[in-house]
């Protein structure tokens, strides 16, 4: 007690400050009192927005619709007052009137159309054949190459029995001068019983001169002259024998030696290729 008592004085002067009145000059009345409700303003109270309320506020008439991945969604009305453009000026004045067929003008068009696809078309096949004549000359063999084309031998120089080897158009050529035992010999024997038939007066000009390429037909090997078991041509790569008329015989080989074009001119040439 001693200890409230002792802090309820450290409180008195505030007591003492709020304990004081002050006097009022109003006086009450008994008199209703009249006040005037036409100027007193009544704040509105907000009202929630639905569905229904949104939608009396859309625009009823002619509406276009914009709507795009970056564009916003967008209502508003149509602009239906804007003015066609019109090209009257610029046109034919056989066109001018869409209900009427221009036979005239139709034909001139499409004549001057056929003619500019025509030209066009001419134009095209020109160009294109200049460019694909340029290409394959491009791709035609040189003069040098030309020059290795063909090939003449003095068949003089020759012995008989003798097989000499020229290079003709990068491959080995055989011009083999023959006795007559050897032409006797090779036309004697029967087409029927060779893998490849073929008589040899069907492969010489002369039957004195055979003229071959000296490529084997099996591999692309290069046959070596007077050998083999029928005295003609023989593969030691793969064992292909050749007669003396170039005539595959035995061995592996499917066909007989190739017979390049020649022909013979004066004084003993032959020209090949």
């Amino acid at each position: 007690m001693i200890s409230a008592a002792a802090k309820s004085g450290n409180l008195a002067p505030y007591l003492k400050n709020t304990s004081q009145a002050v006097v009022s000059t109003l006086k009450t009345t008994t008199k209703p009192v009249t006040v005037a409700t036409d100027k007193i303003v009544v704040p509105t109270v907000p009202q929630n927005k639905t569905e229904f309320t949104l939608n009396s506020t859309l625009c009823r008439g002619k509406t276009s619709v914009r709507y795009g991945v970056s564009a916003p969604f967008q209502v508003r009305s149509a602009h239906t007052d804007v003015k066609i453009p019109d090209f009257s000026d610029y046109r034919k004045s056989s066109t001018l009137d869409p209900s009427k067929k221009a036979e005239t003008s139709e034909a001139s068009r499409k004549t001057f159309a056929y003619a500019l696809a025509a030209s066009g078309f001419v134009l095209g096949t020109y160009s294109a054949k200049n460019v694909v004549s340029t290409f394959v000359t491009s791709m035609a063999a040189s003069a040098d190459v030309l020059a290795m084309a063909s090939i003449e031998v003095n068949l003089g120089d020759i012995p008989e029995g003798k097989s000499v080897t020229f290079k003709w158009r990068g491959k080995p050529l055989f011009i083999r001068h023959r006795n007559a035992a050897e032409i006797a010999k090779e036309r004697a024997v029967d087409p029927a019983s060779l893998r490849d038939p073929q008589h040899d007066s069907e492969r010489v000009q002369q039957p004195q001169w055979l003229i071959v390429i000296g490529v084997c037909t099996h591999l692309g090997c290069v046959p070596i002259a007077n050998a083999g078991e029928f005295g003609g041509y023989y593969c030691p790569c793969h064992g292909s024998h050749y007669d003396a008329a170039g005539r595959i015989r035995k061995g592996p080989a499917p066909l007989n030696l190739e017979i390049p074009p020649y022909e013979f001119k004066e004084n003993n040439m032959l020209l090949v290729g």
